[in-house]
């Protein structure tokens, strides 16, 4: 099976989602991605976040394609480092 784009739009992934408040004090919604840590759609409300992150996900997932960056999926892990083999 090719992993292209449309694979990976259709990938089960873990959403985090959230509410802080921007830098005039006012409350904003936002959407990450478990498994890209670079990811993150924010919205004045969460209905819209939830109803348009994917197109931000579809232009990183481009972009690291294109750029042959390794893209986890939902269940492959963590992708921590693994710290005690790193550091005496």
């Amino acid at each position: 099976m090719e992993k292209d784009l449309d694979y990976y739009l259709n990938l089960d992934w873990t959403l985090v989602e959230g509410e802080d408040l921007d830098f005039e004090g006012k409350p904003y919604h936002y959407i990450m991605i478990e498994e890209i840590p670079s990811f993150c759609f924010c919205a004045k409300t969460i209905e819209k976040a939830r109803e348009n992150y994917k197109k931000q996900l579809k232009l990183t997932l481009t972009v690291m394609l294109e750029s042959d960056e390794p893209i986890r999926e939902p269940g492959e892990g963590d992708g921590e480092p693994d710290w005690e083999s790193l550091c005496p």
